[in-house]
């Protein structure tokens, strides 16, 4: 006997899902208010520290060698304050808060390339940490009503799978920052979360209801959990390698001389130190993502009697895998680094995105139960 679906655990799901879609609106509205607040205080603190060392820092623009070399003596115990704090937990120093790329006077600095907590307090910033701790609260509240509603894991449909994935993705932003200051990455991942849940509210809603007969398997829960995983780990590298060709070009413009237009870039890490965490992080989601190509073929073999048909889901699933399988020999043993390997990058995330959406919405095959 199918379980009753309880539609008023349904209406609690969507209620919360609307709650924590403007929480995060919120924290992504602190996220940036951060960068820009950050950025204007490590500014002023370069010009007085400038100021004092006899030596006139152009308002955002690189400097020449020798002032630069003066302010940045004076200035970089300072600015190694300044940069970032820890939420939720015990506040240390780092042991290089800055590091400088191009003009040592502070326009072309960066971040420290380990990514630790400084003992700055930066308060916006855990106001958004705080706030994104409590949207995923509420959203995980969502996540389960709809589950219970439906008596069943709440990944079924399109709409289900955006608003599980966008869960997914904002809690390994929140475990990641436990051991790494990735709060840079705020407005990227806080803002792609709200955007998967207005596209699943408005584009994908789907009442909650019962599985179609071929999701009605234990391999839906090993099969599409490890895709979630992935792809919420593959969200953190995408926008890693945004951020990197930004940083990437400011850096040659600050050391060229040019004035640097993006301050707020300061608080995110150089290009390389982007480049290698999103490498490491990129290996171990295509880990999963190969166990998810595995996986979807024994249950294909359960469900039709193949392991492989060609189905446009499956073809791709493996491009996504291929792509990234590309990117990492690539980067390992062809010498694919700096901004072709953030293209790549970038690249497979799209494949992912055009995966779970324009596949599922537009081409027929044996996949199309996305409940749309």
């Amino acid at each position: 006997m199918p379980f009753a679906i309880n539609e008023t655990m349904g209406q609690y799901s969507e209620l919360f899902m609307l709650l924590a879609a403007g929480t995060y609106t919120v924290a992504f509205i602190a996220f940036a208010w951060d960068l820009a607040k950050s950025s204007r205080a490590l500014r002023a603190i370069d010009l007085k520290a400038a100021e004092a060392a006899g030596t006139k820092v152009p308002a955002m623009a690189g400097t020449s060698a020798g002032s630069a070399a003066v302010a940045d003596t004076v200035a970089t115990n300072r600015v190694d304050s300044h940069l970032a704090g820890p939420v939720g937990r015990a506040e240390r120093p780092s042991s290089s808060v800055a590091k400088r790329g191009g003009d040592a006077s502070g326009a072309g600095q960066t971040a420290d390339a380990d990514m630790r907590y400084a003992a700055e307090r930066r308060v916006p910033a855990r106001v958004a940490v705080a706030l994104t701790v409590l949207g995923v609260l509420i959203h995980a509240a969502g996540v389960i009503t709809r589950a219970v509603g439906a008596g069943r894991v709440p990944w079924g449909n399109m709409y289900e799978f955006l608003t599980t994935g966008a869960f997914v993705a904002v809690a390994v932003f929140l475990l990641v920052l436990i051991r790494r200051d990735l709060r840079f990455l705020g407005t990227f991942v806080v803002g792609l979360a709200i955007i998967m849940l207005v596209a699943a509210s408005v584009a994908y809603w789907t009442p909650v209801g019962h599985l179609v007969p071929a999701l009605q398997s234990y391999w839906l829960i090993i099969h599409v959990s490890i895709a979630v995983l992935s792809s919420a780990l593959f969200t953190l590298t995408f926008a890693m390698s945004a951020l990197q060709l930004v940083q990437s070009h400011r850096q040659k413009t600050v050391a060229a001389g040019g004035a640097d237009k993006l301050g707020f870039m300061r608080l995110v890490p150089s290009a390389l130190s982007l480049e290698n965490l999103s490498y490491r992080i990129n290996a171990i989601a295509f880990i999963g993502w190969t166990f998810t190509l595995m996986f979807g073929a024994i249950w294909a073999e359960k469900a039709w009697g193949r392991f492989w048909g060609w189905d446009t889901k499956e073809v791709w699933t493996f491009v996504i895998w291929v792509v990234y399988a590309g990117y990492l020999h690539a980067r390992a043993t062809r010498g694919w680094t700096g901004t072709r390997a953030a293209w790549l990058s970038i690249v497979g995330y799209l494949c992912v995105v055009f995966n779970f959406t324009i596949v599922n919405q537009f081409f027929n095959g044996l996949h199309s139960y996305s409940g749309l």
